[in-house]
């Protein structure tokens, strides 16, 4: 094995298709998760202020609700329910 050479060799262990895809989920969940804390800092600096566009921060918790359903369904994958 030392005749290989270092580019080589990882075509003789190819990822796992799984691993990939559990790569891929668990960048966006971090993508979701980012995008979930900053909807919640923008609906509160938005609710603090003293005049606010109420339709704004509504369709920003709409879509804050979805992220969370979103990340939900996303964590459901990554860790099935056992059955025991």
């Amino acid at each position: 094995m030392s005749d290989i050479p270092p580019s080589d060799v990882t075509d003789l262990f190819p990822k796992k298709e799984e691993d990939s895809d559990l790569q891929v989920l668990q960048h966006r969940l971090a993508e979701l998760d980012s995008e979930h804390r900053d909807l919640d800092e923008v609906i509160s600096r938005l609710s603090d202020g003293g005049v606010s566009d109420q339709l704004r921060i509504q369709r920003l918790k709409k879509r804050k609700l979805n992220l969370k359903d979103e990340i939900t369904r996303l964590h459901a994958k990554l860790l099935p329910d056992i059955i025991a």
